[in-house]
């Protein structure tokens, strides 16, 4: 028997039905832990002073996401969707509750570590599982309307995350997860068979993996360190990128010999899987910068609580996500995407060039706006991008191609921060400096002068308290210095910010250039002559 039917899923009607609510409830998990954590994290670190981490608490789980996609996806191929989804559903409850008990910022960023061994797992391996109920065309249709539990998450996680961390405390939004991950445990060995068929026995391609880990943490641990710790041009940074350099060429090879690999080479010589991933990469710097610091904009530079710049956010992902429903079925009825790609980079595109225009005085309005418009472009792409992946490669590789991209887009979320964090300090400090008022340096302390180098300082009521009085502590000419020391820590705020926006901008524009070159394939029919997959 051929390796393409060794593994084969058997669904009858009411598993089918079992099934479907299972991983919608997982990616519903998924979703809402992510989309309420964005909106949460700036107070998180600022209630446990950690926000010179900040940036280490998304490249970090990005990381470990990197590596799990890539893993449980090959993983899920040999030994079935069942069992590595209820791995990944096992270790995203662990990092929950460590989460929720994390007494310090440094043991957080650990437990959301050991979340992402889930979490970065689970929206592959549901891509996967839908892959194995369906055929092409009508899989387009239910990876569409995956995004229904996607919007619901979108429509009330960033709100809740932004209540939770005002209101109860940061702590009850990882307990919140918890009873859900609980149910997943329960739905997924209902919902989803075990492999059935001949099964072959399979090698692990454990040298691959290892090169893999390598090359990935070193390029990301030398991203993170460069710029602040170590100048970009330094020993350790160059010799990082070195290592990491040296080991994906590394990787690559013994990939190209491996008797299982873990990227397959049918996956790496993929026209349509290379344009996708490498627009996808590039593109994550823009949605990163929405995400991870479009929060911060509206809290720090335009004064707008926590709970109430969610609810601001939330069109941006809400739209995102319910976005991807009609997308399906246009994309089952008209088996035509490339006009979707070049409408959604394009709306996208432009909305991130407006962004870097945004200041304090913009009416909250027009963020609302622009969050939303930001969230219809980016609306189709994932839907897309899974269809278009999937379509492109034989059905046995369907958890190595969804692991694939998935280890491209987390690369990138594990790569974005870090570089993102450095353009928004190196335009802080450098604004900071020219903007401080005259004579502080010579009525504060050291340590009054070391803790406005901190952005978000502005994020805290109890941190903006403990400046304040310790501004007042310096006497008459100290406390007239302080409205004028905040409005300077606003200023080079919004400063490092709109680096940060532009640098989205530019990037964003370089993936919409790069996904106009995307091979269309009608979803359905056979690849190219000559394209791998075919």
């Amino acid at each position: 028997m051929s390796q393409e039917l060794s593994v084969q899923y058997v669904y009858d009607r009411r598993r089918l039905v079992v099934g479907l609510v299972s991983i919608f409830l997982v990616y519903f998990t998924m979703a809402y832990f992510l989309q309420a954590l964005n909106i949460a994290r700036p107070k998180i670190a600022a209630d446990l002073g950690g926000m010179d981490l900040y940036a280490w608490s998304v490249s970090l789980p990005g990381l470990v996401g990197a590596f799990v996609t890539l893993i449980f996806g090959k993983l899920s191929d040999i030994y079935g969707r069942r069992i590595m989804m209820l791995i990944a559903v096992a270790f995203a409850l662990l990092g929950s509750v460590l989460c929720a008990l994390s007494p310090n910022f440094v043991l957080l960023v650990a437990a959301i570590c050991v979340g992402s061994l889930g979490t970065g797992a689970m929206m592959p391996l549901v891509f996967s599982v839908v892959g194995d109920m369906f055929p092409p065309v009508e899989r387009s249709k239910w990876i569409g309307m995956l995004q229904l539990p996607m919007g619901i998450a979108a429509l009330f996680g960033p709100a809740l995350g932004g209540w939770f961390a005002d209101t109860l405390g940061w702590r009850y939004f990882f307990w919140s997860t918890v009873p859900l991950l609980a149910l997943c445990l329960a739905l997924v060995p209902l919902g989803i068979p075990a492999p059935s068929g001949a099964r072959v026995k399979r090698k692990i391609d454990y040298a691959g993996s290892v090169w893999m880990v390598l090359a990935s943490s070193a390029l990301i641990i030398g991203i993170s360190l460069a710029g602040g710790r170590y100048a970009w041009g330094s020993p350790q940074i160059v010799g990082l990128l070195a290592v990491s350099l040296g080991c994906w060429v590394l990787f690559f090879r013994t990939e190209y010999g491996a008797e299982e690999p873990v990227l397959d080479p049918l996956v790496l010589r993929n026209r349509s899987f290379n344009t996708v991933a490498a627009a996808s990469f590039l593109s994550f710097f823009g949605q990163m910068a929405m995400m991870m610091y479009f929060p911060m904009f509206l809290q720090g530079v335009q004064g707008i609580g926590a709970a109430r710049s969610g609810w601001i956010f939330t069109p941006y992902s809400v739209l995102m996500a319910f976005i991807g429903v009609p997308v399906g079925f246009l994309l089952a009825r008209t088996k035509r995407y490339k006009w979707m790609y070049v409408a959604g980079y394009g709306i996208v595109t432009a909305d991130m060039f407006a962004v870097a225009f945004l200041g304090e005085s913009t009416p909250a309005l027009v963020s609302l706006a622009v969050a939303a418009l930001a969230g219809l472009g980016l609306g189709a792409i994932p839907t897309v991008n899974t269809v278009v992946v999937q379509n492109a490669v034989p059905r046995r590789l369907l958890g190595s191609v969804m692991g694939a991209i998935f280890f491209c887009l987390m690369l990138a979320v594990a790569v974005s921060p870090a570089i993102l964090g450095a353009v928004m300090n190196a335009g802080y400090v450098r604004t900071l400096a020219a903007t401080l008022p005259e004579g502080l340096g010579r009525v504060a302390d050291a340590e009054t002068m070391a803790d406005l180098t901190d952005s978000q300082v502005l994020l805290s009521q109890e941190r903006m308290g403990e400046l304040e009085q310790r501004f007042r502590g310096l006497g008459a000419e100290g406390a007239g210095l302080f409205a004028p020391t905040v409005e300077a820590i606003r200023a080079a705020m919004q400063a490092g910010l709109k680096r940060v926006f532009w640098l989205g901008a530019f990037t964003m524009l370089a993936a919409f250039l790069i996904i106009l070159t995307i091979p269309e394939v009608p979803i359905g029919s056979d690849p190219p002559p000559g394209q791998p997959g075919a």
